[in-house]
């Protein structure tokens, strides 16, 4: 697809409202096994928790190879077949949203830009959320969304970086298919790399299923603002660097900084450097 075409959809825009009721909460408190009180109507919604909401729900005949729905509608139809989340970065300015709350989600494309890297020609698209409820503007968030080339016969990854290994609290997790399951349904992802491994292993070629990049993400600002009980996010951005497996352990890290801040990763089972981020905080 020509730029010139791809870029006719920056600009696009979709807008969804959903009502923020107490099970998806509840069911993802189950899925990360934090033991946390039972969520009630009027509790603010955690960061990042929103994407139990505002579901995409494409009919079955429009669902793609991958399992996404058909490119073309919102999003541009970019031909490259592998769809993975590249980053995504967050402002909590505003009154959180709450359970109970009737909210709405703008989307909008804010840019489109191909490249070329080791693995060959990509394309990023950014979308922009603003969520409100209301109380107003609650979160800003863009989203980075990366298509790729299909895998090359004998192509392997290189190895990331070490991650750090200087930091003030951790948590080890397995992240097993039940896991990525579970998440997949709460967020209504139909992407086949997360739980079809015939798929993954043979389409697309990776050596198995994959972590969910917000997963990840999640995992880390949950540790950060555990860590950091009292004070509230300002911010969070996270950047995925390599992909992690289902069946080996994984660590999800943070360290305070000096200016008050929280740096994040998630380390594989092998010590490499797969997510980092930060939290910011009011």
């Amino acid at each position: 697809m020509p730029l010139d075409d791809m870029r006719r959809w920056i600009g696009r825009s979709q807008t969804v409202e959903d009502f923020l009721a107490p099970w998806p909460a509840k069911a993802l408190i189950a899925t990360l096994d934090e033991h946390d009180p039972e969520p009630r109507m009027g509790d603010p919604l955690p960061p990042l928790w929103h994407w139990l909401y505002f579901l995409e729900a494409a009919p079955a005949s429009k669902i793609g190879p991958d399992g996404h729905g058909e490119r073309g509608d919102f999003l541009p139809p970019i031909e490259l077949p592998r769809r993975m989340w590249a980053g995504s970065r967050f402002s909590f300015d505003g009154e959180p949203l709450r359970l109970g709350d009737t909210a709405r989600r703008v989307s909008t494309i804010k840019s489109i830009e191909p490249k070329t890297g080791s693995s060959g020609s990509m394309v990023f698209v950014t979308v922009q959320h603003t969520l409100s409820g209301p109380r107003g503007v609650s979160l800003l968030e863009e989203h980075d969304i990366v298509y790729r080339e299909a895998a090359r016969p004998g192509e392997t990854a290189r190895e990331p970086k070490p991650a750090p290994s200087d930091s003030s609290t951790t948590r080890t997790i397995v992240p097993d298919p039940v896991l990525l399951f579970r998440f997949s349904a709460l967020t209504f992802n139909g992407h086949r790399i997360h739980y079809d491994q015939p798929y993954v292993t043979g389409a697309e070629g990776y050596p198995g299923l994959i972590v969910h990049g917000p997963l990840m993400g999640l995992l880390q600002i949950e540790l950060a603002r555990r860590a950091a009980a009292g004070r509230t996010p300002r911010s969070f951005e996270f950047r995925a660097l390599s992909p992690v497996f289902a069946g080996a352990p994984m660590t999800v890290a943070a360290r305070r900084e000096a200016d008050g801040s929280l740096a994040t990763w998630i380390a594989n089972a092998k010590g490499g450097l797969a997510q980092q981020g930060k939290v910011t905080f009011r």
